[in-house]
């Protein structure tokens, strides 16, 4: 049945993030729309801060669900991503059992594995969200060992997740799955086989132009646009970490609340911070000149 609160279109996908506030062309509009009606799951690379994860918060605003967040990390297991038992609740439980005089041991082993002491992680929850499809974002999946990898391969074919004491549960609500990668390891093809998959970069200048519009209308076109040249500048020199879409926006801002109405060398070398993230980095750009680099910039 055709869900009404989903875009009809690619392009109605781009009208409706822009009203949220998050600029996406039409190559990346195509794929979150496949993403919403095929139910499949949608694999972003691309380097950090150039709006994978507020892809995911957008389009859970757009659909009016829930945004449920896993955030990967090296050991995360299995445990941590789907269920725990509440150990202190289970063993009070059996202390106050026995306290009683009770002392009936497969009622009591039924009573402590059930709903009441299970603790919901968010795979879990995701897939019993009981109102309707959340969205599912598994942020930096290339954080996670190969081995948790390999458990979501399963996740992500049949929606279902086995806890032996309960049994299987299945998705209510197929969720609508978003995993990020910042590629600081490859992907398994077979997991790259269950998504559909988008690349993204860097903005060129005018998206980006547009992207500090939609989210600081408040700062000033010119002093916008020089932010932006200066951003663009940046990341073509060999920096160990160029600037993201989320560093522009950052510098930006700051700009506008220390009331600088445009870019000079004294203001770059002050909050150059919100954007080289390194001493290294800004050393380098120093060496090179702050003016030289504003002037070819921003003119």
């Amino acid at each position: 049945m055709t869900n009404l609160l989903l875009p009809v279109d690619p392009q109605a996908v781009v009208t409706e993030l822009q009203a949220i506030g998050y600029v996406a062309d039409e190559a990346l509009a195509t794929s979150a729309f496949l993403l919403l009606h095929l139910g499949r799951p949608l694999l972003l690379e691309g380097p950090s801060g150039v709006g994978k994860t507020e892809l995911a918060q957008a389009l859970a605003t757009l659909c009016q669900t829930e945004l449920i967040r896993l955030q990967c990390y090296e050991g995360l297991d299995v445990h941590s991503a789907v269920y725990e038992w509440n150990y202190q609740k289970q063993l009070l439980a059996i202390r106050l059992e026995e306290a009683s005089g009770a002392n009936h041991l497969d009622s009591k082993q039924a009573q402590i594995f059930s709903e009441e002491f299970l603790l919901e992680r968010p795979l879990l929850s995701a897939l019993r969200h009981s109102a309707k499809s959340p969205v599912l974002l598994i942020d930096e999946v290339d954080r996670a060992d190969e081995e948790f990898e390999a458990f979501l391969l399963e996740l992500l074919s049949v929606f279902q997740i086995t806890i032996p004491e309960l049994g299987t549960v299945q998705a209510t609500h197929r969720p609508h799955v978003v995993l990020t990668s910042n590629r600081t390891r490859e992907l398994s093809d077979a997991l790259k086989r269950r998504c559909l998959y988008h690349w993204i970069g860097y903005p060129d200048a005018e998206q980006e132009q547009e992207i500090v519009r939609q989210r600081l209308p408040q700062v000033e076109e010119e002093l916008a646009r020089q932010t932006v040249q200066c951003v663009q500048s940046l990341r073509e020199l060999p920096l160990s970490k160029s600037p993201g879409v989320a560093e522009t926006l950052d510098w930006a801002q700051a700009l506008l609340l220390l009331n600088r109405p445009h870019l000079d060398e004294l203001t770059f070398e002050r909050t150059m911070g919100c954007v080289l993230k390194s001493t290294e980095d800004q050393e380098q750009v120093r060496k090179r000149g702050l003016d030289n680099l504003l002037t070819a910039a921003v003119g």
